[in-house]
């Protein structure tokens, strides 16, 4: 079992910045693919950003590439979302996910393990 807690969500203006941080706890943080999802209300939970264990390539949804950067700690057994020029059509809810498999990571379905979602609202 992994047990995953995010923080860092808030609200911001448009053009600002935040960093999430997703804390995990449980089994070897280092074994897992990790990502992050949103979900905006009344839309479906879509891909972020993802960070592979295996060679620890990052992966971006076109909408968040050169905006977004995903990285994880290892030794901290956390990973983060570094996320500047933010656009208010980032808001949602945003989610760490954890997976061990290493494949289909931008597919909601292909994770194992959920975190609770912090809430990211852009707005002046």
């Amino acid at each position: 079992q992994v047990q995953l807690v995010e923080s860092g969500g808030g609200l911001v203006q448009p053009g600002g910045s935040l960093r999430l941080s997703c804390a995990a706890s449980g089994r070897t943080f280092t074994a897992y693919t990790m990502a992050w999802f949103r979900q905006a209300a009344g839309k479906e939970r879509e891909f972020v950003a993802a960070i592979s264990w295996s060679d620890g390539s990052p992966y971006y949804a076109d909408s968040v590439l050169g905006r977004f950067t995903i990285a994880r700690d290892n030794a901290k057994s956390t990973m983060y979302l570094q996320m500047n020029s933010l656009k208010p059509e980032d808001t949602a809810k945003y989610y760490c996910a954890a997976q061990v498999l290493d494949s289909g990571i931008a597919t909601p379905t292909n994770y194992d393990y959920w975190g609770q979602g912090t809430q990211v609202t852009v707005s002046s």
